[in-house]
């Protein structure tokens, strides 16, 4: 998919005389990408939460995180298990406090569970 939209940039011409386009810079991060060795450590995840009480469901944002790099490198990532909130990065930007306690404790049962398969 990078491939064939940075043939698609490359490609534009202006429509209007007496200008330009000039397309510069590169993608720089690889995709992340669902891999059954993902979806096995997202299970034990799922397991975890569920032993906490509570669901832990799936998503996908379209965005890029440092997962994106170790995914590439075929290392099973799950991202998104840190603070529960919104606005990530920006002015409005919180976190839930009230669930901090719970996500941590997940991120911790999950790495007690860890056997390196």
């Amino acid at each position: 998919e990078r491939v064939r939209v940075e043939d698609a940039l490359k490609s534009l011409t202006p429509s209007l005389r007496g200008t330009s386009i000039r397309v510069s810079g590169a993608f720089s991060c690889p995709p992340l990408e669902r891999t059954e060795a993902g979806l096995r450590l997202y299970q034990r995840a799922r397991e975890v939460a569920s032993e906490l009480g509570h669901e832990l469901g799936e998503g996908s944002t379209g965005g890029r995180s440092d997962g994106n790099f170790t995914a590439a490198l075929g290392v099973p990532t799950l991202d998104g298990l840190g603070a529960v909130g919104a606005g990530a990065h920006a002015l409005h930007e919180q976190v839930e406090v009230d669930e901090m306690p719970w996500r941590a404790a997940l991120v911790a049962g999950l790495a007690r569970r860890f056997d390196g398969t």
